[in-house]
This record gives C-alpha cells, structure tokens and sequence, in this order.
C-alpha cells in the first residue's frame, strides 16, 4: 500500500465510523419519539372517559294566547272582550336500536269574559298519550306496539247561558284507550301510523247525575211510574274494538308547520261500522323565537254523544252530529 493510499483509507474510514454513528443517533433518536408518542396515546386512551350515550329527548313547550277588543264611545256599537288561552305539550322519547317509547302530556284551558256576561270557558283539555314499540330486525320501521291513551278535563262545562247544571265534569266524561297493535314510524317525515285490531276503550262518567241522565253513552238510571229511582245509572261503559291513529308532522313553508291528528275508532259488539272520529289539524306559525301564532280545527263525532239544545226553558235532544271546534291566536311560547 503506497503513502498516499493510507491517509485516504484512514479518512474514508472515519468518515464510515462518523456517519454510521449519526446513522445510529438519529434512528434511535426517532425510536425514542415514537415510543413517547405511542405511550401519550396510550395514556391518553386509558385515561379519558367515554362520551355518555342518552337514549332519551325531552321537549316541553309552555304558552299563553291573549286577545282583547275594547271599545270606548264607539258610534258603530260593539261589545268589550278579552280572551286567554294557557297551553303545554310536555315530551318524553326514548329510543334504541330496537325500541321506542313517546309519552306525551297536552294540556290546554281558556276563558272569555265579554262585557255584561260572566266568565265563561273556551277550551279545557287534558291528554295522556303513551306509546311503546319493538322491533326485531333494524331496518325496518315497522314496530310491534301497546298504546294508552287518557283524556278528560279539569273543570265543569255549561251549556251556556245556563251554568246551574254542568254537562260535563272532571272525570265525566273521561276516556281511556288501551290496546295492542302495530306501528309504522318514519322519524325523517315525523310520520306516525298505528293500527290496532284490540283496543278496550273505557268511557268513565263518575258524577252520579250524568251518570243517571245516560250522558256519554252509560246505560242510564232506571225510575218506575212515579219517578222512584229503581237502579242507578252506570257510571262507566267498556267496549272492544279496532283503533286507528295517524300523525304527521311537516314544515310546509319556511316557519308554517302543519301538525295533522287523527283517531279513528269502532266497537265489534255495539254498532260496528260506525265509526267514532277525533281529527286535530293545526298550523304553527313562527314570528321569532317566542311569539307564535296557530290556527287550525278539532272535528269530533262520536254516536254516544248527544247534541242538546235548550229553547225557552226545554231541552231537545239532537242526537248525535258532527262537532267542530275552531281555534285561532296568537300568543307567547317558551321551548325547553
């Protein structure tokens, strides 16, 4: 090996030795990095907890609707009134992949008082409505379901101007639905349908003198020839039938939302075919995020309950006919 080769292999050594060295710092440097991360993530993973998962929504909606007309020396003539409406619609939802349960809670009470006239009652509803379904197969909408459903009202009614005897009463009438069926629900469209073969409906009237008077289709009170009372009226009636219901829900333009009810329902024993109807269409209109408008209409038929009219003093029995109640205010509502 000549002089000149020695001092190049001795260069072109260290050179090898420097760089491998760096080689090696900088591999385990990077080792070192990577094992940090991996341990951050695993620290972080077994540290941190998991996000709670809740299978329940709640909505509750509070409102009041008030509307006033006055008149002060008014040539055309006309009379002062003021009318207010409170209202509630209380929600309860669970749902998993295989089941569902809606209970719900409306509740509505109105008066009017109008110059010269005493105070008198526009609307008084309370409902229950609950419904629990079960599905095998994921995929589809179709739900096996019980429904119960209750209703009454939370003070006396008059036929008025007379307001010496109540027509109707808390718990009279009061109804309850109770059954099993079937249930096709499509919550992009808040589409509802529910088909019921056996539905046990309770007609309850616990104030003995409607009672006695057959109000609301209870087996009424027995008297002999001279007006003794032999037995006393019924106060319940039952029956067993077939329960259809829909529900529909749809913003039809921007801040116009039209809620669509409907219950149908006939009894297999008395008179099946007829058909008791309940239908409740209303449009939400929204002003801002508290005012409120709504109008719409509940139309009833039902053949146990009977149309009386009074004319100087005498009651005359209609019988029975379709009933329309027409709603419209405006008002303040609170969501939470």
């Amino acid at each position: 090996m000549t002089f000149v080769t020695k001092p190049i292999l001795v260069l072109f050594l260290l050179l090898s030795i420097c760089s491998f060295a760096q080689i090696k710092i900088i591999t385990t440097k990077a080792d070192t990095i990577n094992a940090n991360k991996i341990d951050q993530a695993l620290t972080t993973i077994i540290t941190s907890k998991p996000d709670t998962v809740s299978y329940w929504t709640n909505k509750n909606i509070m409102g009041i609707d008030i509307s006033e007309i006055a008149f002060v020396n008014w040539s055309a003539g006309g009379t002062s009134a003021i009318t207010g409406l409170v209202r509630g619609h209380l929600k309860r939802d669970y749902k998993d992949d295989n089941q569902v349960w809606a209970s719900e809670l409306i509740f509505r009470y109105g008066m009017n008082k109008q110059e010269g006239i005493e105070l008198r009652k526009t609307d008084d509803v309370f409902k229950i409505n609950s419904t629990y379904g079960y599905r095998t197969n994921t995929s589809s909408n179709w739900y096996h379901s019980a429904k119960f459903n209750f209703n009454t009202q939370f003070t006396d009614g008059y036929n008025y101007p007379n307001t010496k005897n109540p027509i109707s009463k808390p718990f009279a009438p009061a109804y309850t639905f109770l059954g099993i069926g079937s249930e096709y629900i499509y919550k992009p469209e808040k589409l509802n349908l529910y088909l019921s073969p056996l539905t046990l409906k309770s007609t309850l009237v616990l104030d003995q003198n409607l009672a006695d008077a057959g109000a609301y289709g209870v087996k009424k009170a027995v008297y002999d020839v001279d007006g003794n009372l032999i037995f006393k009226g019924e106060r319940s009636k039952t029956e067993l039938g077939i329960l259809a219901t829909s529900y529909i829900e749809k913003e039809v333009f921007t801040n116009i939302i039209i809620k669509n009810r409907l219950s149908l329902y006939t009894d297999y024993l008395h008179n099946f075919g007829n058909i008791d109807v309940d239908w409740q269409s209303y449009a939400d209109l929204k002003v801002n995020e508290y005012v409120k408008a709504n109008v719409g209409f509940n139309l009833v038929y039902d053949e146990d309950i009977d149309v009386i009219k009074e004319e100087n003093g005498v009651k005359i029995n209609e019988g029975a006919k379709v009933q329309l109640k027409q709603v419209l205010g405006i008002g303040l509502e609170y969501v939470f």
